[in-house]
């Protein structure tokens, strides 16, 4: 009888330390243990905390600019070695992706290509390969969200500046990979079934956008959505040959090459603060005057890729976090070596945003972006779940303490 009733106690703690540690991490996703780093619409607050980490953090160049209910309230530029100001050039890494996926969508509202049609059936100069799994399940809407079956995980590698372009189809054929591997653009999962990241498919959107529009993939861009916009700052041009562009640094400030990029609808857009902030505020005005609708606009966060159960990814945007009024902040990041960092975020139901390019630290827009999404929603977003975790491991301590405690001041009193 003895040993039953220990065996009793000891599944009994078990349980409520197993339920409590349970408690704890989902709590942490819903962000109860971590605390915003300014009160909620003190945008001052807000300003001068993302500028303290941006000078404590990077010794190469930033520019940020903070936007509320449309408007620019903020803005700030660190320099080393040349002047930085808002005109000035950052390459955006795999923040391009987004770009690409508007001028998708611009085709879509052209009545020119349809989102849930096989990719295949608008290409001619490549085509997937045949691995066994249905080739015809690889959708556009899947491409732009990485529900596709894609399996590359590209990581699209840098060119020197000596170094020859390679034609589109060749890097469809053969990708240069920043891992250093071998690797093929194919599907190599049950397209549909799950999220997995793929630069490969971006690439293949690009040269959906050339087949469909019958002109090179920049200048359709620059037509449909930069030259609308007067982005005048932005292409898809060496950031090397571009005048007023940031240098590149390394993490301890030292000035590093500048690299070109096969992959130019995956990772080769550059663009200036000025200029993100026209493309963000043409998002948030109820009639944008680029190639894109407002209902489309909209369609494109609508949710399609899933992680554990939780939205991440629509037809072309990252979705960071739930406004708790059935939308998403949503936007995209970048980042790519040797120190190249860009976020631009925005609140549908605020009309705040954030942009940050950064160029000397691989992860500062992309932290300070989760902050800034903490402190809009007061909810951690989905790049933030390692520090979410962290935040639970307090918490869950000392609850396990206290259980533990109740559980032996109990056993004591019945003995």
């Amino acid at each position: 009888m003895k040993i039953v009733k220990t065996i009793s106690i000891v599944l009994g703690t078990i349980i409520a330390l197993g339920a409590w540690v349970a408690f704890t991490i989902f709590g942490a996703f819903l962000g109860w243990w971590m605390k915003p780093i300014a009160t909620p619409d003190d945008h001052d607050a807000f300003i001068e905390k993302a500028t303290t980490a941006i000078a404590s953090n990077n010794l190469g160049n930033t520019a940020f600019v903070l936007i509320e209910n449309g408007e620019v309230v903020g803005e700030y530029y660190a320099q080393s070695g040349r002047n930085i100001d808002s005109h000035t050039a950052f390459p955006t890494a795999s923040f391009s992706k987004w770009i690409t996926a508007l001028g998708v969508n611009a085709l879509a509202d052209q009545g020119r290509i349809d989102l849930d049609a096989p990719v295949s059936t608008y290409l001619s100069r490549w085509h997937l390969p045949e691995t066994g799994y249905n080739n015809d399940g690889v959708t556009i809407r899947r491409l732009l969200s990485h529900t596709a079956g894609l399996t590359d995980g590209l990581g699209f590698a840098d060119f020197g500046t000596d170094e020859d372009i390679p034609a589109l189809e060749d890097s469809l054929f053969n990708p240069r990979a920043s891992s250093g591997e071998d690797v093929v653009i194919a599907v190599g999962a049950e397209p549909g079934e799950s999220f997995a990241y793929s630069g490969g498919g971006y690439l293949i959107l690009q040269l959906l956008i050339e087949e469909v529009s019958g002109q090179s993939f920049e200048d359709f861009i620059d037509e449909t959505i930069l030259s609308p916009l007067d982005m005048r700052e932005s292409s898809f041009t060496f950031i090397g040959d571009i005048p007023n562009a940031t240098a590149s640094f390394t993490v301890t400030g030292v000035e590093a090459p500048q690299y070109k990029y096969a992959a130019l609808g995956a990772t080769g857009f550059s663009s200036s603060a000025s200029d993100l902030t026209k493309l963000v505020k043409a998002m948030i005005a109820s009639t944008p005057s680029f190639g894109v609708t407002t209902e489309t606009l909209t369609s494109m966060r609508a949710p399609i890729a899933y992680v554990f159960g939780s939205p991440i990814w629509g037809s072309g945007p990252m979705l960071f976090a739930p406004t708790g009024a059935g939308d998403y902040i949503y936007g995209h990041d970048g980042a790519n070596e040797p120190a190249i960092n860009v976020s631009v975020r925005i609140n549908p139901i605020t009309n705040d945003a954030y942009i940050m390019l950064v160029n000397g630290h691989p992860s500062l827009a992309s932290d300070i972006g989760g902050e800034w999404v903490l402190w809009q929603s007061g909810i951690p977003d989905f790049l933030s779940t390692e520090r979410a975790l962290a935040s639970a491991l307090k918490p869950a301590a000392i609850g396990s303490v206290i259980i533990l405690l109740v559980i032996a001041f109990f056993i004591r009193r019945s003995r």
